[in-house]
């Protein structure tokens, strides 16, 4: 561990064990959001080298590669992380209460920024992973992105899109006058 360590972008990345809910279960305490992604054995190396908790499975099948694994915690204390969803037809910014839909969706792409946190304790020292900002892309389907323009029905309606020039247009109570 350097001291200098910076933070790590890892584009076109699979991510497993999510939990982006934080529920417990047998590896994790309730609230303990987190995920891992996995890492080629070249930049497993690389990051074991620098301090990083990168754990290593041996392979499970004749000629396929380690299995490594770095594990990502997701803390909304201090600076939150930037977590986006990304379809077709847009993109989502997740918040504290919406990014545990990452749990339970198909995912096409995930990049993401990690920043890393040195620590040392009772004489021990590493670099644990913090998540700064995940931009992932859903896999959808034909039939999503067939219907995916249809308005859903009593959802809010959608204010066009402002002129260049204007910032907000105003709710329509707001021109009234006052007695």
């Amino acid at each position: 561990m350097s001291g200098n360590e910076k933070n790590v972008v890892l584009e076109g990345v699979r991510i497993v064990y999510r939990n982006f809910e934080g529920r417990e279960g047998q590896y994790n305490r309730e609230g303990d959001r987190n995920f891992a992604v996995v890492l080629d054995d070249e930049l497993a190396e690389a990051m074991k080298a620098d301090g990083w908790n990168v754990k290593t499975k041996p392979p499970r099948e004749e000629g396929d590669g380690n299995f490594n694994t770095l594990a990502i915690a997701v803390s909304f204390k201090g600076r939150p992380p930037t977590a986006v969803l990304v379809t077709s037809k847009g993109r989502t910014t997740l918040d504290k209460e919406s990014i545990d839909i990452i749990d339970m969706v198909d995912i096409a792409n995930v990049d993401l920024i990690v920043r890393p946190y040195a620590w040392a304790v009772s004489g021990k020292s590493g670099i644990k992973a913090y998540l700064q900002a995940i931009y992932v892309t859903l896999e959808e389907d034909v039939l999503s992105k067939k219907y995916g323009d249809i308005p859903e029905i009593g959802a809010a309606p959608q204010r066009p899109a402002l002129e260049q020039g204007y910032t907000d247009i105003p709710d329509e109570d707001v021109w009234e006058e006052e007695d």
